[in-house]
């Protein structure tokens, strides 16, 4: 694609976006403050009580005799206050009144459904794209702006129910393996609640910011000194960043650090991005039947790694 091509497409997507959600409206959201300064709204909720107003400009690359304009309305109307800060007494920090955090509580309350309003009929799947799509587009125009790193953990509380959960949505909708898949991931995690052996099973939860992105598990196998990887999983938002790649090297450097002599995994043919992950690291194909265990007939593979 040209570049006048690439140009002509982000400006009909801002014709769009900005429509949708309401930048032409005289006042934003229909109150009586326009984008910017509810903008500057959210930046001083969002600061603790504590940021300055030149973070502010500097951080939304505004000219300080506009904000400070801003400023000075936001304040008339009661909605913000400023203090001097206790680090530097030639700078003020400003905060929201608590007529200001009703005003905001509000207004968020009704972005969030202006944004539900538009998602609102796309699957589990289609949300999961677009939010990958939209990561991937600010990655390629503001590169500079650093993204949360993703950590490994391990699993807590309510994790299990994200798993079952993510599980059953993605390969519902992408491949029609509802309910059966829900069913059979719900099992398997229950079943490594119930039997978890720190010492030879292991979960780790990917997370970028708070928000669960991946997941995969280490569990004994039926046959003695063979561990078993299940349940890969990687969020559209987190693909292209060799996650599922990391989370399967996890998994064998575990494995060989707790004396197992091999790795074994289910998995399908038409897991193709996994299929070459598990090539990669060295699994061998080993095994393959078709089934129709989740509703209609799947070819189903056994993988294995010598440890």
């Amino acid at each position: 694609m040209s570049q006048t091509d690439t140009v002509a497409a982000v400006r009909r997507f801002n014709r769009f976006y900005t429509r949708a959600i309401g930048v032409l409206e005289r006042g934003y959201m229909g109150g009586p403050y326009t984008l910017a300064e509810n903008r500057v709204l959210y930046e001083i909720a969002h600061g603790g009580g504590a940021v300055t107003p030149g973070a502010i400009a500097q951080g939304l690359d505004l000219d300080a005799g506009y904000l400070s304009r801003m400023l000075a309305r936001l304040e008339r109307d009661g909605l913000v206050a400023r203090a001097r800060s206790p680090s530097d007494g030639r700078s003020v920090t400003l905060s929201l009144t608590p007529q200001g955090q009703a005003f905001f509580a509000g207004l968020n309350a009704k972005t969030v459904e202006r944004v539900e309003a538009l998602i609102g009929d796309l699957s589990g799947a289609q949300r999961a794209e677009l939010a990958g799509a939209l990561e991937t587009a600010q990655a390629l125009m503001a590169p500079q702006a650093v993204r949360p790193p993703i950590v490994l953990r391990g699993h807590q509380t309510g994790d299990m129910g994200w798993v079952t959960e993510r599980h059953g949505v993605f390969y519902g909708e992408t491949y029609g393996w509802a309910p059966h898949i829900e069913a059979v991931t719900a099992r398997i995690c229950a079943d490594f609640l119930d039997n978890f052996d720190p010492a030879l099973e292991r979960c780790w939860i990917a997370e970028r910011g708070g928000e669960r992105v991946g997941s995969v598990f280490v569990v004994k196998d039926a046959e003695p000194g063979v561990a078993r990887l299940r349940l890969l999983m990687v969020e559209a938002a987190a693909r292209g960043e060799k996650l599922g790649r990391r989370l399967v090297d996890e998994c064998v450097t575990f494995a060989r650090a707790a004396g197992y002599r091999e790795m074994v995994l289910w998995t399908h043919e038409v897991l193709t991005a996994a299929r070459a992950i598990y090539a990669a690291v060295g699994f061998e194909l080993t095994d393959r039947w078709t089934h129709e265990d989740f509703g209609k007939p799947e070819v189903s593979e056994t993988w294995r790694l010598s440890l």
